[in-house]
């Protein structure tokens, strides 16, 4: 997460642009894909994201259904993972899509909690 991080450096704690950290050192908003794909700033991590849309989009999915789960994912949860994003594709993608389709998605609907009383 943090090359991905690096991309958004200029924003400060609280959302506001910055060009310069407090100390007077200049922000450095550059990092790398796992590829070796270089980036310098949001603008150009969102074109290189949307270039990678597909690997993009599911491990979006991935990560959201395991929070959603409380659980890492395991092979038989590629078909969910799959039945997310067509779900979601009828909404053009958008984030709110994603968490419907989570929300009613087999292993999400079928997940059993855990007894923290023991």
């Amino acid at each position: 997460m943090d090359q991905l991080g690096f991309a958004l450096e200029n924003f400060d704690a609280i959302g506001e642009w910055r060009e310069i950290y407090p100390s007077g050192t200049r922000v450095d908003a550059s990092g790398q894909l796992p590829d070796g794909a270089r980036f310098g700033g949001p603008v150009e991590l969102r074109k290189l994201l949307r270039e990678h849309s597909d690997q993009f989009l599911t491990t979006v999915t991935e990560k959201l259904l395991t929070y959603a789960l409380g659980r890492g994912l395991e092979a038989s949860d590629a078909p969910a993972v799959r039945a997310v994003e067509r779900g979601a594709a009828t909404d053009n993608y958008r984030f709110a899509s994603l968490i419907q389709q989570i929300a009613v998605s087999m292993p999400f609907t079928h997940r059993m909690s855990v007894d923290s009383s023991n």
